[in-house]
């Protein structure tokens, strides 16, 4: 298959982050990566492909460089497998009177609520289940349309195409069926017979709604690619394709993948938490030196990959007047004096740099000095690493909608830049 190709597949291979890290493990081993257990020693050597996840949540793959003290860096793309979404609350069955069975949600991230609605949705996760005296994680993924969430119709709303202002605890909530009197435990029954468990042996899930509409190719000319969870599986899958497909270079090459992004990044499996660094330092006690690990951060590059806004046709006047990226032009550079986007002129020339060497143009991307943008995990990772980062992404339109749109050609474009890096023979 095309990259093109993979990443739809990959797309609609993953509703979840947990979905995502596991489709990552599975390419991961199919291309000969060694698992690592956080619990274990560890065993490395130079040319050798490992990976470690954390809770299945967060995600290191790496291949293993020169050791020398003289030598040893990291090279490492970072990006995160969550999206904007509704997660699904504990005791979340609301049956009324008259048969209506709704689940209760909360609002995950920073979804366009209004493209949520009337199209078909399902469920996915992870699932902790009781196993003799221990319990044990089973991922879930219903593929078939269980769940809708209706509009109110106009005659009834008259102001909905005026601005109407959704109440996420009232307007939002998914219909799943038509309930029998006495009839309870929908989900959970659900969820057992779907993992062939008990439904008394379910202690606790992470469940999400997700867009059951597949990723397609569009455009006259097969321009763009429209899809749920664009921002940002397709930087992780990106990452993660370039990683396998390079041989061992001179720096230790890596891929992260983040969860919690969406929702600040502070936990076990966010950029703020210490599983990264963590694992860094255990991989750099392999090098010659105590100090490995300090000098060789000093010789490091993380980039730090994330969507960016392109300029949108129908809103030219939301973008920056002279730092408006074009979908099919390039990856984006994110600068921002705010340093809510962790790019320096350092680290922006290099990635320039690395671009004009793969052939690949090269865009900025500024936010209105007006408008308040977002952030990445970039500015985060910075409070955990002493490296030198820059914040990059692929521009698209409609970000953080139930679909999302990026053009086709950048794909194939950010995949030659991050092969590049991992095989450039030097640093800046």
């Amino acid at each position: 298959m095309s990259i093109i190709e993979e990443l739809m597949n990959f797309l609609d291979q993953s509703p979840t982050n947990f979905h995502a890290q596991a489709q990552a493990r599975a390419h991961l081993e199919d291309a000969g990566f060694q698992e690592l257990k956080k619990s274990e020693a560890w065993e490395l050597k130079e040319g050798g492909a490992y990976y470690v996840s954390n809770q299945e949540g967060a995600l290191l793959a790496f291949r293993l460089g020169s050791l020398k003290e003289e030598d040893f860096h990291f090279r490492l793309v970072a990006s995160h497998g969550d999206s904007p979404t509704f997660k699904i609350k504990p005791s979340s069955e609301m049956k009324d009177k008259e048969g209506y069975v709704r689940l209760n949600t909360e609002v995950y991230g920073g979804p366009i609520l209004s493209t949520w609605f009337d199209r078909p949705l399902s469920i996915a996760g992870q699932v902790w289940v009781k196993e003799g005296e221990g319990m044990a994680s089973h991922l879930v993924k219903f593929d078939r349309d269980l769940l809708t969430i209706p509009s109110l119709a106009i005659h009834m709303n008259r102001e909905v195409n005026e601005g109407y202002k959704f109440n996420p605890q009232k307007d939002t909530l998914p219909l799943l069926a038509m309930g029998q009197e006495g009839e309870e435990g929908f989900l959970e029954g659900l969820l057992a017979q779907e993992l062939g468990v008990d439904q008394e042996d379910i202690l606790d899930f992470d469940l999400f709604l997700y867009n059951r509409d597949k990723a397609s190719r569009l455009g006259l000319r097969g321009d763009f690619i429209s899809s749920g969870r664009l921002d940002n599986l397709s930087m992780g899958f990106l990452s993660l394709k370039a990683l396998i497909d390079s041989p061992a270079g001179p720096g230790t090459c890596g891929v992260i993948l983040y969860d919690h992004e969406e929702v600040g990044s502070e936990s076990r499996v966010g950029a703020g938490g210490p599983f990264i660094r963590d694992s860094l330092e255990r991989i750099a006690s392999f090098a010659q030196g105590q100090a490995a690990f300090y000098r060789g951060m000093d010789r490091s590059f993380m980039i730090s990959a994330d969507l960016t806004h392109g300029l949108h046709p129908n809103y030219r006047d939301k973008a920056d007047p002279t730092n408006a990226p074009v979908l099919n032009g390039g990856p984006a550079i994110k600068q921002a004096a705010s340093k809510s986007y962790a790019s320096d002129a350092y680290s922006a020339s290099f990635f320039r740099l690395l671009c004009q060497e793969a052939g690949v143009p090269v865009q900025s991307f500024s936010n209105r000095s007006d408008i308040r943008g977002g952030s990445t995990i970039g500015p985060i990772s910075l409070g955990q690493l002493d490296i030198a980062m820059v914040d990059i992404g692929n521009p698209t339109l409609a970000m953080h909608s139930a679909r999302e749109l990026v053009g086709a050609q950048d794909q194939e474009a950010l995949y030659k830049v991050f092969l590049h890096f991992y095989g450039r023979k030097t640093i800046g």
